[in-house]
């Protein structure tokens, strides 16, 4: 059994070499593009490793250093880092949902899934202090995406950034994050509480 915190450290660690691996290819090979979906399958995971601007790449790299510092320090167990691997690709094919969003690329839908997965382990399995974090970290994940707007136009455009934001990406990634990860604390065998 792997130390807690240390799959999930990887997993995040993976995210971050793909992205900076994908930088060099041509996006066009490994974004998320909803016409492909069926026949290109592999785009479900290689779209997060897809950035459009230094400044996409380097905030997403950035707050992949935030998840994985979350999960590190909360001790996600290897069964939530399974979770978040499976949110992985079911947040991308959310996206179905906005066929116009005719592109996608980036790690935020992920990383709002790993959020998401942690958020919903320490309410169930933490307890005290630990529970309260996935409380606070749970309502702040809920305010962003409430004031981000997912059901809104599938593209906007936001002060500070050179590129348009996706929030639909956001919402799905985080949901994809809650049903596996109670998918994942439902399973018998689980770890016990913290």
């Amino acid at each position: 059994m792997t130390a807690p915190g240390r799959a999930w450290a990887a997993l995040a660690l993976w995210l971050v070499l793909g992205s900076l691996l994908a930088w060099w290819a041509p996006a066009a090979l490994l974004d998320w593009q909803p016409a492909r979906a069926a026949t290109e399958s592999w785009r479900a995971w290689s779209a997060a490793f897809v950035h459009w601007s230094a400044l996409h790449l380097g905030a997403n790299l950035g707050a992949a250093a935030a998840v994985a510092a979350f999960g590190w320090a909360a001790g996600m167990p290897l069964r939530a880092t399974l979770a978040w691997a499976a949110a992985w690709p079911l947040g991308h094919l959310g996206l179905l949902l906005r066929p116009e969003l005719a592109h996608y690329g980036g790690l935020s839908g992920v990383l709002h899934g790993g959020v998401a997965v942690a958020v919903l382990w320490l309410l169930v399995r933490g307890r005290g202090r630990r529970r309260t974090v996935g409380g606070l970290v749970g309502a702040g994940l809920v305010v962003k995406l409430l004031l981000e707007r997912p059901w809104g136009p599938a593209l906007q455009h936001s002060a500070g950034w050179d590129i348009a934001l996706a929030p639909l990406a956001h919402g799905t990634g985080a949901l994809a994050g809650l049903l596996c990860a109670a998918l994942a604390l439902a399973l018998p065998g689980g770890e016990s509480r913290s």
